[in-house]
């Protein structure tokens, strides 16, 4: 078998619990299903690059989200921490084709538990790296950080591009999707909630 070099950020094929041998066979035949020639020079080493790169896609699969929000910290605070603009690639389950966009994270602490910025961003990679749709990443998000930050009120919002929406079928090129995940208190209390999404999509 061709082997080629690692590219940086890449997952090494020993370290993944993907079969990577088994997507090489499953793309060699699917080049020769649509009339390809998977020998020739451009794409004679095309099975290995898609098997790293769904390794890469889908490693959120063998990840655990306590990981990243394990960790708080004590810092006396009781008003919203909003994150806004976290990037997320993700894959639409129904055809594998990528949606891409941003989240945005607020919470209310509680006895003054914080997470690093950082964790917010892992935990939303953790759920967008595996074939997903738009409102389960959305939901699960939200209830990994009720359930391990615990707490006062959780607020996640998601705008995505869906690739198999643009590119097939209807091909609605502009076409955007925004999915919202309300928990505790940002989902009862109505003036808080509208507080947080004014600062979420502050100058849209």
């Amino acid at each position: 078998m061709h082997v080629l070099p690692k590219q940086a950020g890449e997952v090494e094929p020993d370290a993944s619990p993907v079969d990577l041998s088994r997507i090489e066979r499953a793309v060699r035949e699917i080049l020769l299903a649509i009339g390809e020639d998977p020998e020739r020079d451009g794409l004679f080493d095309t099975p290995a690059r898609v098997a790293r790169a769904y390794a890469e896609l889908t490693s959120g699969l063998h990840d655990d989200p306590g990981d990243a929000l394990g960790r708080v910290f004590e810092e006396q605070t009781e008003g919203l921490v909003l994150v806004r603009g976290i990037e997320f690639y993700s894959l639409c389950e129904h055809h594998l084709l990528p949606f891409i966009g941003q989240a945005h994270i607020a919470y209310l602490p509680a006895d003054g538990k914080v997470v690093g910025l950082s964790k917010l961003a892992r935990t939303v990679d953790t759920f967008a790296r595996r074939p997903q749709v738009q409102e389960r990443l959305t939901n699960q998000i939200a209830d990994a950080l009720a359930e391990h930050l615990r707490p006062r009120g959780v607020a996640v919002w998601l705008d995505g591009e869906h690739l198999c929406m643009k590119m097939r079928g209807v091909q609605k090129r502009d076409a955007s999707m925004t999915s919202v995940a309300y928990r505790g208190e940002l989902a009862t209390n109505a003036a808080l909630r509208a507080e947080a999404t004014a600062l979420a999509f502050r100058g849209r």
